[in-house]
Order: C-alpha cells, then sequence, then structure tokens
C-alpha cells in the first residue's frame, strides 16, 4: 500500500459479525483508523475507544498485538455480540495487505458425475493451478466419488494409517492429497466432499489457523439452514454436539514466477458412515480417538444424514444454494486443457506407488 492512501479491509468474525476497516498509514503508523460493522457494542464509547487505541500503532503489528492495544483501551463493562478484539485486528490486517473479498469474484462450480480417486486428487492440483495462474475464477467444486477410497495426508505413513488387508477386502484404493492433515474414509453415497479453490488474496492478513475459519464459514451458514448447529474446532474440524461431522486440509500453490499463488481448501464431511468397515480400514490409534474425547470411533464421526433427515443430493443442493446466495456462483466446467492435464497426472503422480508410497 502508498502511504497516505485509505485503504479498505473486511472480515466476517467465524459465527458473528462483519468488522470493516478503513485506515490510512502516515510515517508507518496507523492514522484516521475508522471501524464499523453490523455488530453489537456497548456501551457506544467503546468504538471512539478501539479507534483511538489504534490510532499510532505500528503498521506491522499483527493482529494479536493489535487486539491487545485494543482490549486494554476497552472502557469496564464492555460487551461484545458478534465482534472480538482479535476480528477487528485481523480486519486492519486485511486491510493494510490489499485482501479481496468473497463477493469481488465470479464464482464458478463444478459438479460433475462420479469420478476415480486419482482423478480427484489431480483435479484438485489442476485446478487450483490454474486459479493462481489466472486462467480461471475462484472454484467451487462438489465431488462425486467413483469408488470408495482412502486419502491420506501428504505427510502421513502409508503403514501407520491403513490396514492393508483390510482396505484389500472391502475394495478400498488407498490415494495420498496434497494438502496436509489426518486419513479420510470415503464411500459413493456417504460421503459429501468439496474443494474451494481460491486466490491467495482472499486469505491475505489471516494466519493459517484464522484461513480455516474463514474459509469454512460459509458453510457453517449452510449447515445452521439445515438445523444442524455447528461451528470450527482448530485446527481443521467442524464440529457440532453430536460429534465431528467434517475435517478441511489446505495447500498453498505459488504462482508463475513465485508471484501470488492461491489456496486449495478441500472438506469432507460424512454424511452417512459405516463405523466398523473405517475401523477396517483405517489404523485408528488410541491417542487419536483420545484427543478427540472419545473411546470409540464410531462417536467420532457423526453423520449429516442422521442430523439433518435430509437426502445427500438435498443436502448438497441446500449447500450450493447457500454459497450462492451469499456470493453468487454460476455453472461451470472443466477446460480440456485442464482435464487432460488432470488424467495425465492422475496417472503419472495420483495413482503410482512412488507417490502414495512416498511416506511408507
Amino acid at each position: 500500500m502508498t502511504e497516505g492512501q485509505a485503504v479498505h479491509g473486511e472480515y466476517k468474525v467465524p459465527g458473528g459479525k462483519l468488522v470493516v476497516v478503513d485506515v490510512d498509514t502516515e510515517d508507518g503508523v496507523l492514522r484516521h483508523v475508522r471501524v464499523a460493522g453490523d455488530f453489537f457494542l456497548e456501551p457506544d464509547e467503546a468504538l471512539d475507544a478501539a479507534n483511538a487505541a489504534l490510532e499510532g500503532a505500528p503498521a506491522d503489528t499483527d493482529a494479536a498485538g493489535l487486539a491487545a492495544r485494543i482490549e486494554a483501551a476497552l472502557p469496564a463493562g464492555t460487551v461484545m455480540y458478534g465482534l472480538t478484539c482479535e476480528g477487528i485486528g485481523i480486519a486492519v490486517r486485511r486491510a493494510l495487505a490489499g485482501a479481496t473479498d468473497w463477493t469481488d469474484y465470479d464464482w464458478q462450480l463444478i459438479h460433475e458425475d462420479p469420478q476415480p480417486p486419482a482423478l480427484h486428487m489431480a483435479l484438485d492440483e489442476v485446478l487450483t493451478a490454474a486459479v493462481a495462474a489466472g486462467r480461471r475464477p475462484p472454484t467451487l467444486r462438489v465431488w462425486e466419488w467413483g469408488a470408495p477410497a482412502v486419502i491420506i495426508g501428504s505427510f502421513q505413513s502409508l503403514r501407520n494409517e491403513v490396514d492393508p488387508e483390510g482396505a484389500a477386502r472391502h475394495g478400498v484404493e488407498v490415494v495420498r492429497r496434497i494438502s496436509g492433515g489426518g486419513a479420510m474414509f470415503v464411500e459413493p453415497g456417504n460421503t459429501i466432499t468439496y474443494s474451494l479453490s481460491v486466490p491467495e488474496s482472499l486469505v491475505q492478513g489471516l494466519s493459517f489457523q484464522d484461513s480455516y475459519a474463514y474459509l469454512d464459514d460459509w458453510v457453517l451458514g449452510a449447515l445452521g439452514d439445515m438445523g444442524v448447529r455447528a461451528w470450527y474446532q482448530p485446527l481443521n474440524d467442524i464440529a457440532t454436539d453430536q460429534g465431528k461431522i467434517a475435517g478441511a486440509a489446505q495447500k498453498r500453490i505459488v504462482g508463475p514466477g513465485g508471484g501470488p499463488g492461491a489456496v486449495l481448501h478441500h472438506v469432507t464431511m460424512a454424511y452417512d458412515i459405516d463405523a466398523g468397515k473405517m475401523t477396517e480400514v483405517l489404523r485408528i490409534g488410541r491417542e487419536k480417538l483420545s484427543d478427540k474425547g472419545t473411546r470409540s470411533a464410531k462417536k467420532r464421526v457423526d453423520p449429516l444424514r442422521r442430523q439433518t433427515g435430509l437426502s445427500r443430493a438435498a443436502v448438497i443442493d441446500r449447500m450450493i444454494e447457500s454459497f450462492r446466495g451469499r456470493y453468487g456462483l454460476a455453472p461451470g466446467t472443466i477446460t480440456d486443457e485442464e482435464r487432460a492435464r488432470a488424467a495425465e497426472l492422475a496417472r503419472t503422480k495420483f495413482a503410482s506407488a512412488q507417490w502414495t508410497e512416498r511416506v511408507p
């Protein structure tokens, strides 16, 4: 940004309200800070106190540091609803970083017929690289699975995560994705998976953890409209009071010539699940179960079928319509070039033992 030039930043607090910040910088410090939004705040003087606390702060102060300044300046008894001090700090950082907003883009939807697991892995990489290169708009891709599969994280040990005899017995294909995180067990008709391929600028000014909450927020709203009270559970889970229903993972892809890139954010949700089969295919250890606060894998994931009472297709339709209502969403297609590149990548990388067993 140019000093003396006002910049604008927005941030929707997960589960809360929109925070808007307009700010200038002069001589390396914040000037003319103006915080606004659709939040609730008492007393009125608290808003002036927040603005004053940010005035003169070094422009390189991180979100936590800005939040601490605001917290120290608020009048005693201040009540915030839909707003946090950290949320204001993040909005400032997004303004200074030149972050974009969801509504700045013409979003495209891709929802095709079932595909093999390896091809899904390849499409994630190819489509996100296309967004990074500016060849396609930000994209929401809803997957349809052509076969049951276990998808292990980029850095997971194959032998530690998958029981090969159980996988073979149930005809489950094992593939490795490009993002980190844990193993996911999926079956056609029982799983809802989607990917967001977005410009890096959409998450500018957010920490890695905050970017998960930010990119998950729309689906929490969609679930809420279906009667499911869900929340983001750091780092990468979506949970309800009935149990975990989804897990997310991310991968950053650098743009051409090392320039601004794109972020792949993909989520697998349990619509229904055969927990017995899952435990025969995945090696779910006691430590992981205790970390999730349960002794049984069957209690670790609570399917959306039971919580919504809706068909899988209806859940997907409502998710898509919720996204469209928020940000706009036009039907899209995978180009012939993208499809050919994904098919080649599926064959040479994602279906290869070299990639799948790269961490044996």
